[in-house]
């Protein structure tokens, strides 16, 4: 659904006041429980991670029971696709599906939850606004620049004073989650141009990705389920593969959907901040107070990113749309 341009008021009508629309507050709905899944995503990932799970396990609990759970959307009679939503499928699932997630758990491993959940997601929204203005030439508004501004002032000071705090992060680490971030921006401008919907959108994410994964975990031995116990692998399950796989794509599709892909991928930047407070209690790591007042800086910008941009300013084409008879 798209955003309804505002009608002028007539010469000499009393201006209406400004009120979000229904599509608006719907997408920020959308948008916060994808923040909560994402971080909480974060989190549990670098648990196992670090501990018995390894990557391909987490990889394996995403798609495969993820693809188990949305394959009968794609494949019910009277529901199937076309071969070009087909491939459009692939190529989300090579930007948000198995690479993604092997370069966001490789981040988690090398650095730490509020360093990862502070990168990824953060410059998400940068590159979104960034590849949107040059390639699709929407223009962002000077409240949108100010913002990409300050989240990327924020995400310097939080990673100097968490080098301060907690020693430098590995440079490898902090490449993989750029350009995981990259791959989730270019996702965002595509989806919402591709027709599909949101469970489509994810269901063959999730499907890809199974089929180029789950094969390669079974022939060459990648399997760490046995070491750990069977309530973590259970709770890796749901998170990964309903929460993560199916909701959290399928809310994230929602606000692109109604807030566009630059204000959805800003208020995702809010996942540092959430993730932060939940690596408190989870994994023992306290933020130090200048990484707080850093959050505070990339949550400043969040707010002015995510500002809709007036319909007048989103895109050149549209004044010359209005002037055509």
């Amino acid at each position: 659904m798209e955003l309804t341009p505002a009608v002028e008021p007539s010469v000499g009508a009393s201006p209406r006041p400004r009120r979000l629309s229904r599509s608006v507050v719907a997408g920020l709905a959308w948008a916060a429980l994808s923040v909560a899944i994402f971080s909480g995503w974060f989190v549990v990932t670098r648990f196992s991670v670090t501990r018995e799970l390894g990557i391909s396990d987490i990889m394996v609990l995403r798609f495969g029971i993820g693809g188990l759970l949305l394959a009968p959307m794609l494949l019910w009679p009277g529901r199937r696709l076309p071969p070009k939503a087909w491939l459009e499928g692939l190529v989300f699932a090579l930007l948000w599906g198995m690479p993604f997630v092997l370069l966001v758990a490789l981040g988690l491993t090398l650095t730490s939850a509020a360093q990862a959940a502070s990168v990824a997601p953060t410059t998400m929204p940068i590159f979104a606004g960034l590849l949107g203005w040059l390639f699709l030439r929407e223009r962002q508004g000077w409240a949108r620049w100010l913002g990409y501004v300050a989240i990327i002032v924020g995400l310097a000071f939080l990673i100097v004073a968490g080098t301060a705090a907690h020693g430098a992060p590995n440079p490898w680490g902090i490449a993989a989650l750029l350009l995981a971030a990259a791959m989730w921006a270019v996702y965002t401008l595509l989806f919402r141009r591709s027709g599909l919907t949101s469970i489509q959108s994810a269901a063959l994410i999730c499907v890809w990705s199974a089929l180029l994964f789950v094969p390669a975990y079974g022939l060459l031995g990648l399997s760490h389920l046995g070491m750990a116990s069977a309530g973590e692998v259970a709770f890796q399950a749901i998170y990964q593969g309903i929460l993560m796989s199916v909701v959290a794509v399928i809310t994230f599709n929602r606000a692109v959907s109604l807030l566009g892909p630059s204000a959805a991928t800003a208020i995702i930047a809010l996942v540092p901040a959430v993730a932060t407070l939940l690596a408190i209690p989870v994994l023992g790591e306290w933020p130090a107070p200048a990484e707080a007042a850093a959050i505070v800086a990339i949550v400043a910008g969040v707010l002015l990113a995510a500002k809709p941009v007036r319909a007048a300013e989103a895109s050149p084409t549209s004044s010359k749309r209005k002037e055509d008879p």
